[in-house]
């Protein structure tokens, strides 16, 4: 899958869990950036890219991701 393909469905996730069909994410984005990402937000968040990528992610790897752009880049690497 290519970084546009990756974009398009982590914008569609982002949008579906946090229910704004308006909502704009960029690599810079950070939880601060998006009303009601809270921690729970952010567990239904990584739960629902898991399944929308078909990967998995592991504790270590979930504290690593400082924002948007690092969520990218996991997924990337998880699906080469």
């Amino acid at each position: 899958m290519n970084q546009d393909a990756i974009w398009d469905k982590l914008i569609e996730t982002f949008r579906d869990v946090f229910d704004e069909p308006e909502l704009v994410v960029r690599s810079e984005t950070t939880a601060k950036d998006v009303l009601d990402w809270d921690s729970l937000t952010h567990i239904q968040l990584l739960v629902a890219l898991e399944q929308a990528f078909d990967v998995r992610f592991n504790t270590g790897e979930v504290a690593g991701l400082a924002d948007v752009g690092a969520m990218i880049d996991l997924i990337d690497a998880k699906l080469k």
